[in-house]
This record gives structure tokens, sequence and C-alpha cells, in this order.
């Protein structure tokens, strides 16, 4: 589904498709593949937010080894899971998330598996875990994506600015509205969706960066309302 174009740029290909190719062209054909099962992928995004990979990474080995299963994740001292976590930071908040993951998923599913989500499609799988506690759009999109190789978007910081100044989404749009409105235009194809998030967070983080874009640079300028709207050119 293509947005409404730029005014003087309506003869171009559909935006979204546009976007796309350029975005391989630039940074390459990113593969699908598994993260892992679904409830180390859904720990693992918990633990992710609002710090770098690599102290995502260091705080999920570190809960593994001190903690190395996910009952003795759920029933051990808060304290203990936060001082498992804390390289991580905000150990506090997330050792309480991870906890109450568990607990309702012990609750709804009688183990501490999140093995039968795929059986359930797409949405209802989608609506199980933003049931969950704490587990907002781009939570339960890692795990749709990444662990069940369905064709859901993850809306982060990158994406989600990324697209709002090519013009895919309307100004204003928030991140977790743009799930759906994003995904609609990438088809339902879970190849297209992965290559997009993938290649939109590393045109975040190289070209269109929050403060200073390196817009005279950026392989997207045609497509982008930010670009021509700013007459950066």
């Amino acid at each position: 589904m293509a947005t409404t174009l730029v005014p003087g740029l309506a003869e171009r290909r559909p935006r979204s498709e546009e976007v796309e190719r350029r975005l391989k062209d630039t940074y390459g054909t990113m593969a699908w593949r598994c993260h892992g099962e679904p409830l180390s992928e859904l720990v693992g995004t918990v633990l992710s937010q609002h710090t770098s990979d690599i102290n995502t990474a260091r705080a999920y080995s570190s809960l593994r080894s001190w903690l190395p299963t996910w009952e003795e994740v759920r029933s051990a001292p808060t304290a203990r899971v936060e001082e498992a976590i804390h390289c991580g930071g905000l150990a506090r908040t997330k050792a309480r998330r991870i906890q109450d993951i568990l607990d309702a998923v012990l609750q709804r599913q009688g183990v501490l598996s999140l093995g039968g989500l795929k059986s359930m499609g797409h949405e209802p799988a989608r609506t199980f875990l933003l049931r969950l506690p704490g587990v907002g759009p781009k939570t339960a999109a890692c795990v749709l994506l990444f662990s069940l190789g369905l064709p859901a978007l993850p809306v982060d910081t990158h994406v989600h600015r990324v697209a709002l100044r090519l013009g895919l989404i309307p100004d204003g749009t928030t991140a977790g509205a743009a799930h759906p409105r994003l995904e609609a235009q990438l088809g339902g194809d879970r190849d297209r969706v992965y290559a997009f998030h993938m290649n939109a967070i590393a045109h975040g983080r190289a070209i269109c960066r929050a403060r200073v874009p390196s817009c005279p640079r950026c392989p997207l300028q045609e497509c982008c309302d930010y670009f021509i709207r700013s007459g950066r050119g």
C-alpha cells in the first residue's frame, strides 16, 4: 500500500517499494534467520529496552548463567534477578517485568513455554503477547518476527524516525500506531518485513540520525518528504 506522494513526484514508483529497493542496494539483502525460541526472545527483548546490543547480550548471558531455567528465574527473589541483569541497565524494572511475564505465561499455558504461539496464527499470537504484563507492540513484534517467522514489523526508534521522515506514515504517528501501517505496506511478507526492519535500523544509525541526519549523502533523497521539504538538496 503506497502513501500519498509528495507533489511533483507522482510519477515515481510506489514509495514503500522504492524505499525497500534503495535500502537493499545500500545495505544488502537481509535473509531471515530464527533468533531462538519465543520465550527466550521475549525475555531478551525486555532486556534490550533502553540499552545497547552489547549490554543486552551481557545481561541475558548473565541471567542464564545465574539462573539457568525459566522456573528458577520466575521463582527467585527479585533482588537475585536484578543482580544477574544489573549490567544491562534498569535492572529493578526489568527483573520485575520478566518475573511478571513468566508468572503470566505459566498461569495461561500451564508450562513455561510459548511453543504453541505459531500454531495460533499471526494475529491471535500477537493478541496473546500483548496481554502479557508490560508487553507492547514492539516487543510482541520482535517475538513474532525473530522467533516465529511471522510478518510482524518491530518499530523501534530508528524505524519510526526513518518512516516518519520518508513520509511512509503521517506526521505525528506514534510508534505503536506505525506497526499496522508499515506492515500493510510490506504486504504481509516475512522476508520483506525482516529486510526492511534491519535495513531501516542500519540507515537510521548510519545516515538518518536523530539530531544531525546526513541528508547530502542519503540514497533515499528522492523518496524523502523531510529532504524535499527542508530544501536540503
